[in-house]
């Protein structure tokens, strides 16, 4: 027979690769059919299409029985590998140990997810999974793009419309409000928080898109009011210092505030309950692709603990 001609993967059977196997191992087609739950006609059929498909005899008549060809030996070797890879890829997964798992996890989320969150979790990583490595990027607009394209495997937000849609999850994580806070010795430090006084101020905004207006804006608008942004910042961390330094009000999270007010000589102040600031949830938004995996079903269990923790 001829030994060369080409071989298309896309128009093999791959059960041919266990027959192959299964008559290399027993060296004869009546032991391999029955190895394989077949008749004894098919692993003779199935034997014809191999030597169709390799272009070599494989197995041949000789002293005692049937024999491998120099080609099927070699083919033995490389041929029981890739069935015992194939079978251990698609074996049900093992019981996931985190303190020997090795993994990267990419994580998107604002300096506001990172500051509240990431801390406690990187703590917790390191004394319970070691070997399992963070990669942190900002969020972006579209959560479901970056979940379903693989770039991302865990966005740390707040569900957005647009996020929503099939092959997306979602899991609460924690609500949050939102305070004000200016600089001790700030006019507005003293006596009640009213809206006339809040609107009348200076106003420090965070703004992670760059978007103009706010929900706080959204809030005096509703009372026919509105107030003068002097200063809009992308990040939560940034902004609290731009008010330890100027006359300016700064509407925020409250955990951010409780974090930095003290060491920035800041003062909490409650928002004008007319404005109904109804603050916001933070969610883990993930991808089916990665619903089912051990490590990162793991992973997320962990940062709901963090979450309630925080």
């Amino acid at each position: 027979m001829s030994t060369t001609h080409d071989l298309h993967l896309g128009s093999l059977d791959l059960n041919l690769l266990v027959a192959l196997d299964a008559l290399l191992e027993e060296r004869n087609v009546t032991r391999a059919a029955e190895r394989m739950g077949i008749t004894q006609s098919a692993m003779s059929h199935a034997l014809a299409r191999l030597r169709t498909v390799t272009g070599d005899a494989l197995l041949v008549r000789g002293t005692g029985g049937m024999v491998p060809t120099t080609r099927a030996e070699s083919l033995g070797p490389p041929i029981r590998r890739a069935l015992e890879e194939v079978a251990s890829a698609l074996r049900s997964p093992t019981t996931f140990d985190p303190m020997t798992a090795q993994h990267r996890i990419r994580i998107a989320t604002s300096d506001y997810g990172e500051l509240i969150l990431l801390p406690k979790l990187a703590g917790r990583l390191a004394r319970e999974a070691p070997g399992i490595e963070l990669r942190v990027s900002g969020a972006g607009e579209e959560a479901r793009e970056t979940l379903g394209s693989g770039a991302t495997d865990l966005v740390i937000a707040p569900v957005r419309p647009n996020d929503a849609g099939p092959g997306v999850f979602a899991k609460k994580l924690f609500d949050e409000r939102f305070v004000c806070v200016v600089r001790k010795g700030h006019p507005l430090a003293a006596g009640k928080l009213t809206v006339a006084r809040f609107a009348a101020a200076s106003h420090a905004l965070i703004s992670p898109r760059a978007k103009e207006g706010s929900f706080v804006d959204d809030a005096l608008a509703r009372l026919g009011l509105q107030r003068r942004v002097s200063v809009a910042v992308p990040h939560f961390l940034v902004a609290p210092h731009i008010v330890a330094s100027s006359d300016l009000i700064l509407t925020l999270a409250a955990r951010v505030a409780d974090m930095l007010a003290k060491p920035l000589g800041l003062v909490v102040l409650a928002p004008p309950p007319e404005l109904k600031l109804e603050g916001f949830t933070m969610s883990a938004l993930w991808h089916e692709r990665t619903q089912g995996e051990p490590v990162q079903r793991w992973l997320r269990d962990l940062l709901a603990i963090v979450a309630r923790e925080s």
